[in-house]
């Protein structure tokens, strides 16, 4: 399983709760992170494997976008922040944009998050 994990700044510590909840099952995927989120998810989780791209608003979305566009990411979590507006706003949206025309499941909140990580780590 190929899964990036995105979190806008207010959303880090749900991000950090989320990936200690479910641990175990990041452990034995590949990861791919923006850069301050994959910093934390590394150190403070202990997912020894991620892969930290740019920061969101320095092209860390577009990264993950072109990567999930060659077939290379299975699911998407982007922990956005709906109340804060981001100066990489249309970054966000073509991310969001090209899970739908892929076809690759994405959550934007923890809710679905927890679904997704639920339906993956404990199949069936």
């Amino acid at each position: 399983m190929r899964l990036a994990l995105i979190a806008h700044d207010h959303k880090k510590n749900d991000m950090v709760a989320l990936a200690t909840e479910f641990a175990s099952f990041l452990n034995s995927c590949s990861l791919i992170a923006t850069g301050t989120t994959g910093g934390r998810l590394r150190d403070e989780v202990g997912l020894a494997h991620v892969e930290c791209l740019l920061s969101g608003p320095l092209g860390g979305d577009l990264q993950i976008g072109a990567r999930l566009a060659m077939g290379e990411v299975d699911g998407v979590i982007f922990l956005r922040d709906p109340m804060t507006p981001q100066p990489h706003e249309p970054d966000i949206n073509a991310l969001v944009r090209a899970c739908d025309v892929h076809n690759i499941p994405c959550a934007t909140n923890v809710a679905g998050a927890r679904v997704m990580l639920m339906a993956w780590a404990y199949p069936g």
